[in-house]
């Protein structure tokens, strides 16, 4: 009676191998795996209330991987030039599991599309998040069964760096903003700030453009500092008192580098008397050595990182640590490949109803029905979660030197202009490299 009470269809095979004393656990894994209990629905901050919200991850990397992107300025002309790849990515993060999925329209600020030569900005900011949003809102409409909610999204901007004019760079946020609101996404993530000045602007613009719509704020810092000094938890504060619904870190840095941060940000938002959300979406890979910078300082930028590329378990390990420190808001970054948002929706089922995604392994009981023994033994998460990976690279190095400039905004290495960039300043940056000995 239980078994039709789960209303799964089993085939005559399968009661065949009921029977079988050795393939229970297997069966009741395929059951398992059948099984879609319902999410919580609502809107997303009463979601948040009732438990954890998973995000997506990177679309950035996984789209220059595979041909689509630019490496470099890194703009999202592609939901304009090939959309049905920027699908294919929404579809698999939400057959991963992910709540809420962010429409791909990081880096397209007006002037971030032309900078330094780029061609995107012959699409324009208002074309790009218009497709953006149109190819993000299908998706979730035609595979999300009404769970999935849409973000829309905005990032640091090059006049930052360049004039430091909260109206100049206020003005390009709310270019941005336009589309957004006529597409009445469901929240905002501001995200990728490393400066929290620009991070406060940038809200501010939000919630006098859009008033109403959640805002989330997260900063691509470390745990102890933006990249001018002012400490992780006081971020935390000011990105609160700016008007952020949900604040917490992305980018930059690899998973349990940003729960720590993340813990600096709470405990200084409830140590000054404010109620907040929480949010966290690191890179898909292990940055101990990195400094202020985050990732971008690795030697291994952008093209070696593939060694330090977190496992499924990891992203169970860190989706577990994240909740338990208090986070409602979970998802990835850089890195963060569907494969690694299924782990974070198996980790986190029992805390959403009992729902799991897709093709779930069950803690590896999958393994169970394999043909060899040996791989038959590894079926369990005990060992999985205790495996120390080899890279099979017997002379890899198992930390980097990063590259530590220390310039940051107002240096003038770092100002931005629509030229390509130029022989001289490229011989300066070498230069200056050289100076560092590095």
């Amino acid at each position: 009676k239980q078994w039709y009470q789960r209303r799964v269809a089993i085939t005559a095979g399968d009661y065949f191998c009921f029977y079988s004393k050795h393939l229970q656990s297997w069966l009741f894994t395929r059951i398992q795996c059948c099984s879609n209990m319902p999410r919580v629905k609502g809107n997303f901050l009463e979601r948040l209330d009732q438990g954890p919200v998973i995000c997506d991850g990177g679309f950035v990397f996984a789209l220059e991987k595979r041909g689509y992107v630019t490496a470099g300025p890194w703009t999202p002309e592609a939901v304009v030039e090939h959309p049905e790849a920027v699908k294919q990515i929404h579809r698999e993060f939400v057959r991963a599991g992910s709540d809420v999925n962010q429409a791909f329209t990081f880096y397209a600020s007006e002037d971030k599309l032309n900078n330094r030569g780029n061609k995107a900005g012959q699409h324009g900011v208002y074309k790009i998040n218009k497709a953006a949003c149109e190819v993000v809102r299908e998706v979730v409409d035609q595979d999300s069964e009404g769970y999935g909610l849409v973000a829309g999204g905005i990032s640091q901007t090059p006049c930052y760096l360049t004039y430091l004019d909260k109206e100049k760079v206020k003005e390009e946020v709310k270019k941005q903003l336009v589309v957004f609101k006529e597409q009445k996404v469901d929240l905002m993530i501001c995200e990728y700030y490393e400066h929290v000045e620009e991070c406060e602007w940038h809200i501010e613009a939000v919630k006098e453009f859009m008033p109403g719509v959640p805002v989330c704020a997260s900063m691509a810092i470390n745990e102890f500092s933006d990249v001018h000094g002012v400490e992780t938890g006081e971020c935390g504060v000011r990105l609160v008192k700016a008007g952020a619904d949900v604040v917490g870190i992305n980018c930059h840095f690899g998973p349990f580098r940003c729960i720590e941060a993340v813990k600096k940000m709470k405990a200084a938002v409830e140590a000054a008397g404010l109620k907040a959300h929480y949010m966290i979406q690191p890179l898909g890979y292990h940055t101990p050595d990195a400094g202020v910078q985050g990732f971008i300082d690795l030697p291994e930028f952008p093209f070696g990182l593939e060694p330090r590329l977190i496992t499924r378990w990891d992203a169970a390990r860190y989706a577990r640590e994240s909740y338990d420190a208090g986070i409602r808001f979970i998802g990835g970054c850089c890195g963060f490949e569907p494969y690694h948002i299924r782990a974070v929706s198996e980790e986190l089922s029992a805390e959403r109803s009992g729902f799991f995604p897709a093709n779930s392994i069950h803690g590896a009981k999958c393994l169970e029905i394999h043909t060899k023994p040996w791989v038959r033994a590894r079926a369990s998460k005990n060992y999985w979660s205790s495996l120390n990976p080899s890279t099979g690279r017997p002379y890899s190095a198992a930390l980097s030197r990063p590259d530590q400039w220390g310039v940051t905004a107002g240096d003038s290495l770092v100002k931005q202009h629509e030229e390509a960039t130029s022989a001289a300043e490229l011989e300066a940056g070498r230069l200056h490299k050289e100076s560092l000995g590095n």
